[in-house]
């Protein structure tokens, strides 16, 4: 007997959208079968997808430092994580955990290894829903982020690495307009502390960015790590990309790095609500110019997780030559390929069940149901 059949679907494969059953068996899709069904659970003509994939998400540190100074509990915190992404149809999650801290913040050394602590026991706990990944966010221009890396030197779950450089001048903050919003205003420091602030952050950078880089690319190289580059803006800090073997381009700043890096072979990602918002919020290039150019990879639901879901249908219905096909592999096969989970991503035979179905007519699309491995968690 079949575990799982759900009939009546449009299911979103890679090349279509067919209208049938999928049929799954011991966690993983056993068949796929085009037509109507009177056997199993019946979705009423509504999308099953595969379960999504997110690379890039600061959900769960907001949900654990919810205010300045303010830490929740670990478990609570990641519990609270896991539901909200879950019920956007993200089977797959890399939790983003900060390495590296300064004079404007960041997490105490072994902080961060104790929430991954706290994470891999609340999933032998049965507490989670989504699989749960780790996606280490590495300031390279921190004097201490190889000491915080260290931490996570034996941990499996380690498998996405990304190389930062929050410098004023540099990558995402091009121009001191850009890095004063953030840093001075947004912060409310005086002119003599922001000055003080920007001359201690550019020593840093040029101090330690760029071995910083060089080792942590070699560390991972050694240990299957898949490497990405964050904010790159120029020609130059692509071919830097490409020495360091980098496989995801992380928010390219300009058009002429998201193209060389797309070029390059690299996926380039854009975050989701850049898609659904039309901008940049940090006004950067926006999401939707490099989808019409069709240099857009990957999607990220950054701080928002239904906007991963969201994004995709609105590229669909948006962008011309974008199917949606097209636009959810952005948020499934693609991502999940460029890190090496072959297994997820897509509804093929033999792959995991990770299922779901969305109800969509128009506008924001709802999750309905998700699976993980055949086993229903939403």
């Amino acid at each position: 007997m079949a575990d799982l059949i759900l009939s009546n679907a449009r299911i979103a494969l890679e090349d279509r959208v067919l209208h049938g059953s999928v049929v799954v068996r011991d966690g993983r899709i056993e068949a796929i079968d085009e037509g109507v069904s009177g056997v199993g659970e019946d979705l009423g003509g509504d999308y099953l997808i595969p379960g999504l994939v997110e690379l890039h998400t600061d959900h769960l540190e907001a949900h654990y430092s919810p205010r300045p100074g303010v830490r929740w509990d670990k478990t609570s915190a990641i519990q609270a994580h896991d539901a909200q992404v879950v019920t956007s149809g993200i089977t797959t999650v890399f939790d983003c955990l900060r390495m590296g801290s300064d004079e404007d913040g960041g997490f105490d050394k072994g902080e961060m290894r104790d929430m991954a602590d706290a994470i891999q026991a609340a999933e032998k706990d049965d507490r989670l829903r989504a699989d749960h990944l780790i996606h280490l966010r590495c300031e390279v221009a921190s004097d201490n982020v190889l000491d915080h890396f260290a931490d996570f030197e034996t941990d499996p779950h380690v498998r996405l690495v990304s190389l930062m450089d929050h410098s004023p001048g540099q990558r995402q903050f091009q121009t001191m307009d850009q890095y004063t919003l953030y840093y001075k205003n947004k912060r409310g420091l005086s002119d003599a502390a922001f000055d003080r602030f920007v001359e201690s952050r550019l020593a840093l950078s040029a101090k330690y960015s760029g071995i910083h880089r060089d080792t942590l690319a070699r560390i991972c190289a050694e240990r299957g790590i898949t490497v990405a580059s964050h904010d790159d803006a120029t020609l130059a800090h692509v071919e830097e990309a490409k020495g360091h073997g980098v496989k995801l381009a992380e928010f390219p700043t300009s058009l002429e790095a998201a193209q060389a890096s797309h070029k390059a072979g690299m996926s380039v990602l854009m975050g989701a609500p850049n898609v659904v918002r039309g901008k940049s919020h940090s006004g950067n290039i926006a999401a939707r110019d490099l989808a019409k150019l069709g240099v857009l990879d990957v999607l990220s639901s950054d701080y928002v997780p239904l906007s991963l879901l969201h994004a995709a249908f609105v590229l669909a219905d948006d962008i011309d030559g974008i199917d949606l096909p097209s636009a959810l592999a952005m948020v499934t096969s693609t991502p999940a390929r460029t890190v090496g989970l072959l297994d997820r991503g897509r509804i093929a035979p033999g792959l995991r069940a990770d299922l779901v179905h969305v109800r969509r007519s128009q506008g924001v699309p709802v999750v309905k149901a998700v699976w993980r491995q055949g086993r229903r968690v939403a």
